[in-house]
């Protein structure tokens, strides 16, 4: 093709010279007895003019070209005339002029269109990734992504860790979502399982001297979608020995200030704020807070058990909590924007929210009259009121009134515009409980999962009061959103066994799922711990997107479904009988 230029490099320093383009028609346009084109390739966008008064062969072919067609352009660079100059593209200052046009394919009419302002649904545009991929803004969360994993993978190596590959076929052992499984056709009725994560083989890898071990590994989770989930995601997978959690901060802080300033040309501050994960609840009411903004949680039980509103007072008596918000300057809200409040408080499991508006006349409120004058007064001080403030309660188990509140703290730092989108703020969440009470099967559950250690001067509560117990886990969060996680290991053979019996896993389903891990670590495992990041949600953090799915290249949609290939799909019996496979009807 001999192409010269790519079409998003062409400035008014190339004036006066020959270059070949090779693209696709993105627009056409007769105006002035001209005919303009934009011909756009991964780069960017290049105006291209056809003259028929200096080619008029050129100009004929070119009022045959349709949308996407792919061309190959021969022409000669020149400044545009003076006032004509499009400031919205980065090669504005420029046109091509047009010598000689070659049709390398044409296209049929696209069923969507291939541009920044398209209107095209989710599904469409995952339908055909392959022309949705095209547009410019996807272009860029592509070069952006490689940038990420490419400083990655320098910032590891320059740093003495090795990159070793862990299978991707392996054994289920399920360790919180459902596991994807894969028959064998060899060994009859055996299944392999695609992996959660590496966890289980990193910590080998520290059982096998490696030291220090990273990789972008690729995982696999048979769970419920969200915006920033998806069955197969992409990891930064570390494990580290002989280290502690201190180590861990610095080298992904190390890591995350290499990012910012090779993929945004921006300087973050380290270290890292750090949180425990009580903290977190009781301010912000989330373990993965966004602190870009205030509106933090504030307790007023001891006042709200002092007033005459009984769902106040009946929730206090038994054993649970009464939380507020102060929504500051939002005293004006309507009845339509308090019963949204109020609807999404009920998503979160709340029974209701109560609300107090301050105004100059006092506090108007339907459960005011609940409140003697000097109480109020008093929730006013503790809330820190002000004129045309709206304070915002919920009273149930902390569980409920963290989750209500926190949500509807978001919801509001979005609404009032609280939340600045150019900010970049990190935290580390520390002291996670090391379980969670499983109301279904009255167990407790790993808060992470069952590798990870006790703090040490926990561990006799693993007998008595294992709800108690704190982990040696650790998160790290931007803008409210949790990018990655991690923990110092469990290490000891004897203390794994007392974390998989406090998980009411009997012996026998121990030694069956995890019985290799237990006979490693008596052959000398050395102290470790580790960090997972969500390559993925880093992306769309740094890309400034909604969703995962725009810096995926081909991604499933809500359903778990390729909408592009028809994945999953039905199989031939004949693959069925060699897997010994049959469906029960």
């Amino acid at each position: 093709m001999n192409r010269t230029h790519f079409c998003g490099e062409l400035f008014a320093k190339q004036a006066g010279k020959r270059v070949v383009l090779c693209g696709w028609v993105s627009n056409r346009r007769l105006h002035g007895g001209l005919l303009f084109i934009d011909l756009r390739d991964r780069t960017g966008i290049t105006q291209v003019v056809f003259n028929p008064k200096k080619d008029k062969v050129a100009f004929e072919q070119a009022k045959g070209l349709g949308s996407e067609f792919v061309v190959q352009i021969n022409g000669l660079v020149l400044k545009r005339p003076k006032g004509t100059e499009n400031k919205g593209l980065s090669t504005g200052e420029i046109e091509v002029v047009a010598e000689k046009v070659v049709v390398l394919n044409e296209s049929l009419t696209p069923p969507l269109e291939v541009t920044e302002w398209a209107n095209a649904n989710e599904d469409t545009r995952l339908t055909y990734r392959y022309l949705d991929l095209r547009r410019l803004s996807m272009q860029k969360n592509l070069r952006l992504r490689h940038r990420i994993v490419k400083t990655v993978r320098d910032y590891f190596d320059a740093n003495g860790f090795l990159e070793i590959e862990t299978p991707i076929l392996a054994k289920s052992t399920p360790e919180g979502a459902r596991d994807y499984l894969v028959p064998s056709r060899v060994h009859r009725g055996r299944f392999f399982a695609l992996p959660q994560s590496p966890q289980i083989f990193k910590q080998l890898l520290m059982v096998g001297g490696c030291d220090r071990y990273f990789q972008i590994a690729k995982c696999f989770r048979d769970e419920d979608l969200r915006a920033d989930r998806q069955p197969e995601f992409s990891q930064v997978d570390v494990e580290m020995s002989f280290i502690e959690e201190e180590d861990i901060f610095e080298l992904i802080e190390g890591l995350f200030a290499k990012i910012f300033e090779q993929s945004l040309s921006k300087k973050i501050k380290v270290p890292f704020p750090r949180m425990t994960y009580a903290e977190a609840m009781g301010r912000f009411g989330s373990d993965k807070p966004d602190t870009r903004f205030g509106l933090e949680l504030i307790e007023v039980t001891d006042l709200a058990k002092e007033s005459g509103f009984e769902i106040f007072k009946g929730a206090v008596k038994n054993g649970g909590i009464v939380f507020g918000i102060n929504a500051t300057g939002a005293g004006e809200f309507s009845k339509k924007e308090l019963e949204e409040l109020t609807e999404l408080s009920k998503v979160h499991h709340a029974k209701g929210l109560a609300w107090i508006k301050v105004s100059k006349e006092g506090f108007e409120s339907p459960i005011a009259k609940f409140f003697s004058k000097p109480l109020l007064q008093k929730l006013s001080k503790k809330m820190n009121a002000k004129e045309n403030d709206l304070l915002l309660f919920v009273a149930d188990k902390p569980k409920i009134v963290f989750s209500a509140l926190g949500n509807i703290r978001l919801f509001l730092g979005k609404k009032l515009g609280l939340a600045g989108e150019k900010l970049h703020n990190f935290l580390w969440v520390t002291d996670f409980p090391l379980f969670e009470w499983n109301e279904g099967e009255q167990r407790p559950d790993a808060v992470h999962h069952p590798f990870t250690s006790p703090r040490e001067e926990d561990i006799p509560l693993l007998e008595t009061d294992p709800l108690k117990v704190r982990s040696r886990a650790y998160d790290i969060v931007l803008n409210g959103v949790e990018v990655g996680g991690g923990s110092i290991r469990i290490h000891r053979s004897d203390l794994q066994k007392k974390m998989f019996s406090r998980l009411k896993l009997s012996d026998e389903t121990t030694e069956k799922r995890f019985g290799f891990l237990l006979e490693a670590f008596k052959y000398g495992a050395p102290p470790h711990g580790g960090i997972a990041l969500g390559v993925d949600r880093i992306c769309m953090m740094l890309a400034g997107a909604e969703s995962i799915r725009e810096v995926i290249a081909f991604p499933k949609n809500k359903a778990a479904v390729s909408l592009l290939e028809g994945s999953p799909s039905e199989v031939d019996e004949k693959q069925l009988r060699e897997l010994k496979i049959r469906f029960d009807a």
